[in-house]
């Protein structure tokens, strides 16, 4: 489920001055087609019953349409996860472990799907405008699998960036990130969507 929450965290984009008062779902659909790659800045946590961010984390991110991404939380402890398009590593220094899934089976339906997908939203998601909220549009994408792992997730948008996302898990918890410091389409290194499993730390593979 982790997985997931930060996956959705990698949705963000760069869009032209001229889509800034378009409604959401325009500026998601521009993004999918004319943002490739970002980098960018993060911090996320889950929220409380009062809506208080609890177990905040913050790091840095960058992604590459299709299907890759790396995605390092910083603070308060380290821990990555990166995408090489073919598979999904979570690397949890602490516990000495690294976590391998099949990138497909780990994107499918979830939130990251609006970020790496290139095909029609429509296939995945059921998209509904919200009511404008904090100086941003919203969007929701409520997905129409029943095994996503999620009610939805909800998209922020201001100034033509998607600033914040609130993704409500099958557990009735929200996970909220907000992102900073974007950088679209930049050149970023084929390395950083590379992983090799540290010496010493044990690999599980998992469907």
């Amino acid at each position: 489920m982790m997985i997931r929450r930060w996956m959705c965290a990698l949705l963000i984009a760069c869009l032209p001055i001229g889509v800034w008062a378009a409604d959401a779902r325009s500026q998601l659909n521009d993004f999918v087609t004319q943002v490739h790659r970002a980098t960018g800045a993060f911090e996320q946590g889950t929220l409380d019953k009062q809506g208080q961010v609890q177990r905040p984390q913050q790091g840095e991110f960058s992604f590459e349409r299709p299907g890759k991404f790396r995605w390092a939380v910083q603070k308060p402890y380290a821990q990555l996860i990166v995408s090489d398009g073919q598979f999904v590593f979570q690397y949890d220094p602490d516990l000495a472990q690294v976590t391998q899934r099949d990138a497909r089976a780990s994107i499918g339906t979830s939130p990251a799907a609006l970020l790496f997908g290139s095909g029609s939203l429509d296939e995945a998601f059921n998209l509904q405008s919200q009511p404008e909220r904090d100086g941003m549009q919203w969007l929701r994408a409520v997905p129409k699998g029943a095994d996503a792992g999620f009610s939805y997730v909800d998209i922020g948008f201001a100034q033509g960036l998607p600033r914040q996302i609130e993704l409500l898990d099958a557990f009735g918890q929200t996970t909220r990130i907000v992102l900073s410091n974007i950088q679209s389409n930049p050149t970023i290194p084929a390395a950083q969507f590379t992983f090799t499993v540290p010496a010493g730390v044990d690999l599980v593979r998992m469907p």
